[in-house]
Order: structure tokens, then sequence, then C-alpha cells
């Protein structure tokens, strides 16, 4: 069982920490999809609230903030998973790359990027083949095309698709990528 240590600081020390300047915020490591993705989060959270209020404070509630909010999730979803593109910061299983040759490791590497490209090519495909289906169906609750949610996952993966082709050309050009080195990839507020 560990002992917890806890440092007494004097109300001096605490004073001085406010006089350090802020950290600077680096807003250039975020691209337009994280703010669109940002904009439907704080959408979603509207809907919540508003159904939550209306719900149990009201005691009537509405039903289509609901829908809406779960057409949001969808688009935060599939809109973050950009964001995971292109940071490289899907779940992946790297243990395999310190146990073999850096050329088998490289070659390997390779391989994923092809694959990964490969993949939302083919989901990008699929979604519009989807599309093609069910383009005239309207949301259960509110007066909308459904196809609002379909093109919002729709370009995500046409974004994946782009951001996995960017990747793959960094890595090539680094020499590595994620896998072969994770320690490289490590930032300070990780």
């Amino acid at each position: 069982m560990s002992q917890e240590i806890h440092t007494q600081v004097t109300p001096e020390e605490l004073a001085h920490t406010f006089d350090e300047a802020p950290p600077e915020v680096d807003l250039k490591v975020y691209s337009f999809e994280d703010w669109v993705t940002l904009g439907l989060f704080w959408l979603m959270t509207g809907c919540v609230f508003l159904q939550f209020f209306t719900r149990y404070v009201l005691n009537d509630s509405y039903a289509w903030t609901e829908e809406i909010a779960v057409n949001c999730l969808i688009g935060v979803v599939f809109l973050g998973s950009v964001m995971c593109v292109r940071m490289s910061r899907h779940i992946q299983v790297d243990v395999l790359y310190h146990y073999v040759p850096p050329q088998v490791a490289r070659a390997m590497s390779i391989l994923v990027d092809v694959l990964r490209i490969l993949f939302f090519a083919y989901t990008s495909w699929l979604m519009w083949r989807y599309m093609e289906i069910v383009a005239d169906e309207e949301m259960v609750t509110v007066a909308l095309p459904r196809s609002i949610v379909f093109y919002t996952v729709l370009a995500a993966f046409v974004l994946m698709f782009f951001r996995s082709v960017q990747v793959f050309i960094a890595n090539m050009q680094r020499g590595y990528s994620v896998l072969e080195r994770p320690e490289e990839f490590q930032s300070a507020g990780d």
C-alpha cells in the first residue's frame, strides 16, 4: 500500500506561482476539422442540457433534442477520428517493432501506412455507395434530411484518407513512424 506524501506549501510560495507567466498557447496544432468538431461538441452539449432541463425541470421534454444530440455525437466521433489520424493517436500495438530488426520494422510500418490509406479509401467509397441508397431519408423528429449526417461521415472518411496520405508522406520523409519510435512523438503535455 503506497503512502501519499504531501509537501506543505506556504502562502507566500503559493502566491508566487501566480507571478509566473502562463505558457504560450499554440493553436497551430489544430486544423479546421478540429474546430468543426468542437462546434459540434458544443451543439451536442447544448442539446443534452436542453433535454435535461426540459425533462427534469419543466417536466415536458423536447423530443428533437435527443435526435440532434445523437447526430452531433456521430459527427464528433468521425470528425474527431480525423484528428487522431493526423496526429497518429489511434490505438496501436507497437511491441513487435521493438523485437524485430530495424529493416523489418520499417517495412512493417510502411505496410501499415499503405493499408491505412487503402482502408480509408475503401470506407469512403462504401459510404458514398451507402448514401446513394438512403439519400432521401429524413430525421424522425425534425424535418431535416439525414443526409446531413451521412455527408458529415463521408467527409470525415475522405479527410481521414487525405490525412493518412499526409502521415505516410511525412513518415517516408522522416524515415520512421510512430510505430517504430513512439518516444519521438511524445509531447510535453502527455
